[in-house]
């Protein structure tokens, strides 16, 4: 890892992701995000976390959303130690996030960069495992506000930030329950099912302008604590680690690879990190 022609030696400081870089399909250039704005929801752990530190590792200005300060600095902390980048922290609860707060943040983004490039939407509410004859109303409304309706107000409050990117990305993190519902999951596979509803029309609504791209991403089961309060006896040995998916998230920013040339994606498509693995995962 320490040799400099090695195609992933640019990566030697984040080992679990040089692990996954060495094969992937696209080998992509160490500076490849230079230059894009993108905010990561949920980038203090698990998905939020690997995503943020790939992107800064390849050059981007990440925007680090969660709930959790502590998380968020520990993150913001290896990217300012290991990168040469400086990413911002913005501490945010999404079940708590209303308009006003959604339009602060979006003033804040366009004064401080002028333009974003992108979101990735990985924050997430498991909720309850309960049948929906007995699902608590509480939780339901807090998990359809975490994983739909800030979603829907992040969206909305930064579309013009995004509009003046000269190519933005918006990823929507969805789930294998969000795609055929499955009993017990309640609100939280109805919230990814409206995930991908909201997904298809935004898609449908900035197709012609072509200056934003929106995609709904499928990771699978991944060794994250959600993961893990959903199944929790199973081995997480036996899942792939955020790491793992890192390929499409990283070519969904359309970067340049080593050979000067991007990767497109057409708007809209529902897309799944185990076609990218070349293995079924358990889900």
């Amino acid at each position: 890892m320490n040799d400099s022609s090695a195609p992933t030696a640019h990566l030697s400081h984040y080992p679990e992701l040089a692990e996954h870089a060495q094969s992937w399909s696209h080998p992509i250039a160490a500076d490849a995000l230079a230059g894009k704005v993108i905010l990561v929801t949920g980038a203090g752990a698990g998905l939020g976390a690997a995503t943020a530190k790939t992107y800064a590792s390849l050059g981007a200005t990440v925007v680090l959303l969660g709930r959790t300060r502590s998380k968020l600095e520990a993150v913001n902390d290896w990217i300012s130690e290991h990168t040469q980048t400086r990413p911002v922290i913005v501490p945010c609860d999404l079940e708590k996030l209303d308009v006003e707060t959604a339009a602060n943040l979006a003033d804040s983004v366009t004064e401080a960069f002028g333009a974003l490039d992108g979101i990735v939407h990985h924050a997430s509410r498991l909720g309850p495992r309960a049948p929906l004859a007995h699902y608590p109303n509480d939780e339901w409304q807090r998990v359809m506000q975490t994983n739909v309706n800030a979603v829907f107000l992040l969206n909305h409050a930064l579309f013009g930030a995004m509009d003046a990117s000269k190519r933005a990305c918006v990823v929507h993190t969805s789930s294998t329950v969000g795609r055929q519902g499955r009993a017990y999951w309640g609100a939280y596979a109805a919230s990814k099912f409206a995930l991908e509803g909201l997904s298809q029309v935004f898609a449908d609504e900035t197709e012609v302008a072509g200056r934003i791209k929106v995609f709904s991403v499928n990771p699978g089961g991944t060794r994250t604590a959600m993961r893990k309060a959903a199944y929790p006896l199973e081995d997480p040995q036996t899942l792939p680690t955020p790491e793992a998916h890192m390929e499409l998230f990283v070519l969904l920013q359309q970067p340049m690879n080593s050979d000067g040339e991007a990767v497109e994606f057409v708007t809209g498509q529902q897309l799944d990190c185990r076609d990218w693995l070349g293995k079924v995962q358990i889900v």
